[in-house]
């Protein structure tokens, strides 16, 4: 059967990730694949994984995780910020794979049609924990705790001032975008963090959540009429329900995470056709 997938959180870096990048393979020549960010922190590794699964599947799909974004010591590519985003969606484009810059494609298999919609809208540090009443004070307290993202050192928001800026011209922009796709069909949104809140309740550190995503885009799953929300970037795969929306979690994770799990790691999900009714 073909299937719209997803799988996120690669991390490549890891010899154990990468072997099984290597044998991840499509059960239907028409299958697509959408990939939720954090292939890896270097561009080589990223365009070496994007090459191998765009000659594999029908289309793949890719957004930015964090760990793309970082301008790490140990990468050739030493650009910044906005500039690093634009060269990793040009190596997208010599691919073939479409990237949050491109025209949203439409999934005319099984549970379609919808318009895939590729998001890149980073984080505010508005995830916060309750009584925290702003950003600096968010900041404060995980640094107390010792929860601190390692954005803080290697995701740069070049030539903007700060994160939270660059995420807010990011929301305007992607709303822009989503208010003019097709009218009346619905939508997946895949993004690398969750576009609500909730996901994020059942982290062991709730100080860490400012970095998984923004109080700007927590009704899109409903304005934008979608189908289904792909995301990763907390390492917790599983479905959840919210508005009687489906959001999947589709983090493979470092392997210390999925060493320990009963299900096979690197297994794509299936988000169409839609695996299990609403409850």
């Amino acid at each position: 059967m073909t299937s719209l997938l997803a799988i996120s959180d690669l991390h490549i870096g890891y010899r154990e990730n990468r072997r099984i990048v290597e044998e991840l393979r499509p059960a239907s020549a028409s299958d697509w694949l959408l990939v939720a960010g954090d292939v890896s922190e270097k561009v080589a590794d990223v365009e070496w994984a994007l090459r191998l699964l765009a000659d594999r599947f029908a289309k793949v799909v890719w957004v930015p995780g964090n760990h793309e974004l970082w301008t790490h010591p140990s990468d050739p590519v030493q650009l910044r910020g906005e500039e690093r985003y634009r060269h990793l969606v040009k190596v997208c484009g010599d691919l073939g794979v479409v990237t949050p810059e491109d025209p949203y494609p439409v999934w005319d298999g099984p549970g379609g049609p919808v318009t895939v919609a590729p998001l890149f809208v980073l984080y505010d540090y508005t995830f916060r924990v309750p009584g925290v009443a702003s950003a600096e004070e968010a900041l404060a307290l995980a640094y107390e705790k010792g929860v601190v993202c390692t954005d803080e050192m290697f995701l740069h928001p070049d030539p903007y001032p700060s994160r939270p800026a660059w995420c807010s011209a990011r929301v305007a922009e992607t709303e822009r975008r989503l208010a003019a796709r097709t009218p009346g069909m619905p939508t997946v949104l895949v993004n690398h963090y969750p576009l609500v809140r909730q996901p994020t309740l059942v982290m062991r550190h709730q100080e860490f959540a400012i970095w998984c995503g923004t109080e700007q885009t927590a009704d899109w799953h409903v304005r934008f009429d979608a189908q289904a929300v792909v995301y990763g970037h907390l390492h917790i795969p599983r479905t959840t329900w919210h508005d009687g929306v489906r959001f999947e979690e589709v983090s493979l994770g470092y392997p210390r995470e999925w060493r320990p799990r009963a299900t096979p790691p690197g297994r794509p999900r299936r988000i169409l056709p839609a695996p299990q009714p609403v409850p």
